[in-house]
C-alpha cells in the first residue's frame, strides 16, 4: 500500500485530491498538512473535505507528517512547494508536484533537489491535456509557418498566475514543433497601433473571470481557413485524479524528474 501525504489539504484541490484517494486501489491517505496557522488544523480532514471522518488529522507543516509517507502530492505555492520539497529531498520521499507559476530561476533552484528524489511535475495533470500536447506539436509540425499561432486560456479570477502552466506548456510544445524561440516570439498582450502581425510570433492570451476551472484553446489560422482545438475543465476532480495515478505510477522508480507524458506513455 503507497501511503500519501497531501500538502494544502484542505484547499480546493487538496481537499479533492483528500475525497478521491479512497477510489484507488493501492492508495491509502496517511497524511494531510497546511500551513502554520490554517483554521481547520487539528481536524479530521474529512470531514474538512466534506466525506465524513477518516481518521486523518489536518497537521501544521509538512514536519508533522513527512516520516509516515511515501509520496507527497503539492498543489499549493511557489514558496510552500519549495519548503515541501526542500524536506522531502531530504527524507528521500517522492513527490508529485502541479504547483504552476514557477519562473526558469525557480527552476534552476530547484532542480538539483527535483532529481534527487522520484518526482512527477506537470503544469497540468489532466489525461485530455496530456494527450493534447502530443496532438498539438504533430499539428504544428504539419502546418508549419503557413498558419497563425494563438493560444487563449481562461481561469477564475483567484488564479494567480498568467499566463497559466498548460498555455505555456503548448506554447513550448508548439515552438519546438516549428522550430521556433519561444523567448523570442512570445506576445502575450496586444495593444494600439501594433502593425501587421509577423509570421513568427506566438499569441498567448488571459482571461481571467468567475469560476471557470480551465479553458485552453489553440488557433491554427490560415487562409481560408481557421483550426480550432479546445480543452475544458469542468472540474478539479480531473487534475486530483491525475496526481493520484501519478503517485500509484511513481512508487518504486529511481530517482529522477518525470511528467505526465511518461505517466500516461505518451512519449
Amino acid at each position: 500500500m503507497i501511503k500519501i501525504g497531501v500538502a494544502g489539504a484542505a484547499g480546493k484541490m487538496g481537499s479533492r485530491i483528500v475525497a478521491l484517494c479512497r477510489e484507488y486501489d493501492g492508495l491509502n491517505l496517511a497524511g494531510s498538512f497546511e500551513r502554520t496557522g490554517h483554521a481547520a488544523i487539528g481536524q479530521d480532514i474529512g470531514l474538512v473535505s466534506g466525506i465524513g471522518n477518516n481518521g486523518v488529522t489536518l497537521q501544521e507543516g509538512i514536519g508533522k507528517v513527512i516520516d509516515a509517507v511515501d509520496i507527497i502530492i503539492d498543489f499549493t505555492s511557489i514558496e510552500s512547494t519549495k519548503e515541501n520539497l526542500k524536506l522531502a529531498s531530504q527524507k528521500g520521499k517522492a513527490m508529485v508536484i502541479g504547483t504552476t507559476g514557477f519562473t526558469r530561476d525557480d527552476m534552476k533552484e530547484i532542480d538539483p533537489l527535483l532529481r534527487k528524489i522520484p518526482c512527477v511535475m506537470a503544469s497540468n495533470m489532466s489525461l485530455g491535456v496530456n494527450l493534447l500536447l502530443k496532438v498539438l506539436g504533430d499539428v504544428a509540425r504539419v502546418l508549419g509557418d503557413d498558419y497563425d499561432i494563438e493560444i487563449v486560456e481562461a481561469h477564475h479570477r483567484l488564479k494567480k498566475d498568467a499566463p497559466s502552466g498548460t498555455a505555456l506548456k503548448m506554447a513550448e510544445v508548439l515552438a519546438d514543433a516549428v522550430n521556433r524561440n519561444l523567448d523570442e516570439v512570445a506576445v502575450y498582450a496586444r495593444k494600439g497601433l501594433i502593425g501587421q502581425r509577423t509570421k513568427q510570433e506566438i499569441g498567448i492570451q488571459t482571461v481571467r473571470a468567475g469560476d471557470i476551472v480551465g479553458e485552453h484553446t489553440v488557433y491554427f489560422g490560415g487562409l481560408g481557413e481557421r483550426i480550432e482545438i479546445t480543452h475544458k475543465a469542468s472540474s478539479r476532480d480531473t487534475f486530483a485524479r491525475g496526481a493520484l495515478k501519478a503517485a500509484l505510477w511513481l512508487a518504486g522508480k529511481p530517482a529522477g524528474l518525470y511528467n505526465m507524458q511518461d505517466v500516461l506513455n505518451l512519449k
